[in-house]
């Protein structure tokens, strides 16, 4: 597979990350009566990411993420020279899927990027008013816990055909405990794309939500190898003979 076709992938995968997960967050989550809350904007991002997964997992791995790339090459289930196109993919793909989302949102009546469009963001900017430090904590925690379950589940001893259910799982859960921090970011690309529309204290606070996850990344893809010990992977965008 050409890294023109994996980049590609990655960057319709990240579309679909960040326009499911935020255009849940931005258009369904409080629409009355019928507004989803917190737990659907928690299984949107679950379900963007396992639908892809299935979808493209094939292709590039279904990375979706900075964090998540980073991470796999810190635990040596990625190649290092790979790491700038599919970051750039992904970026891609959530920049337009925030400019997507932007052109719905503003059709309805009263809209108002300001008010957050799924930005991520701590102090005031977050949705429990939780501090910078608690930020931090949350998502270098939260992504390198998702890595360690990435690492895990696509093994190649691991049952094969379910990693794209834990993997999408375990972003839910993440959601379910994070929304309330940071408006949840552990992953770079899907912060940027809305904060680039919003401007102001979103792309002031941006910072947090590029340092924190890609840390989370390194620890959690560095622990699982050291747990481990094999390198075997399975859908991570490389056989396992090219990752030893």
């Amino acid at each position: 597979m050409t890294t023109i076709r994996k980049g590609l992938a990655e960057a319709i995968g990240t579309f679909w990350l960040t326009f499911g997960g935020c255009g849940t967050a931005v258009i369904a989550a409080a629409v009355p009566q019928v507004g989803v809350g917190l737990v659907g904007v928690a299984l949107a991002f679950g379900l963007t990411l396992l639908t892809m997964a299935y979808a493209i997992g094939h292709i590039s791995g279904c990375h979706l993420n900075p964090a998540v790339t980073v991470g796999l090459a810190a635990g040596r289930r990625f190649p290092t020279k790979d790491i700038a196109p599919y970051i750039i993919a992904q970026l891609v793909g959530a920049v337009v899927a925030a400019g997507v989302l932007y052109a719905i949102a503003s059709g309805a009546p009263g809209f108002d990027v300001t008010k957050g469009f799924a930005a991520n963001g701590y102090g005031e900017h977050s949705p429990g008013h939780y501090g910078l430090f608690a930020g931090l904590v949350a998502e270098i925690v939260l992504t390198m816990m998702f890595l360690f379950v990435i690492m895990g589940a696509t093994h190649g001893k691991a049952p094969v055909g379910f990693a794209p259910i834990a993997i999408g799982l375990c972003l839910t859960l993440i959601h379910l405990i994070g929304i309330p921090v940071t408006n949840v970011s552990v992953n770079p690309a899907r912060s940027t794309g809305p904060a680039l529309f919003v401007g102001g204290w979103a792309l002031a606070q941006l910072w947090l939500f590029w340092v924190a996850p890609l840390i989370g990344g390194v620890l959690g893809g560095i622990l699982y190898r050291w747990l481990n010990g094999e390198p075997s992977a399975q859908v991570t965008g490389v056989t396992s003979s090219a990752t030893r």
